[in-house]
């Protein structure tokens, strides 16, 4: 198991307490580096409009719950749109 696979892994057991620096690395991955990321906020392009969005930030060096099941339903999204879904 990768790196990346065993961070995915352990984000989807628990998205509750996820640190924002393993976010970064998934969404970095995924999505390729940010497109702002001098400001509290961390903004990924996304293959498609709208929903989910991929926009996270850190709060006390954790990823906020909400924006890590976002992150989530967007990998999900991708890989259904690049026919990679596990």
């Amino acid at each position: 198991m990768s790196k990346i696979e065993k961070i995915l892994f352990d984000i989807n057991k628990n998205p509750n307490d996820v640190k924002f620096t393993d976010l970064c690395k998934i969404c970095d991955f995924y999505f390729g580096k940010a497109r702002q990321s001098g400001s509290s906020h961390r903004i990924y392009k996304t293959p498609w409009q709208g929903d989910p969005r991929v926009n996270i930030q850190n709060k006390k060096g954790k990823a906020k719950a909400y924006q890590v099941k976002q992150v989530l339903k967007a990998i999900e999204k991708l890989e259904v749109k690049n026919g990679v879904k596990k």
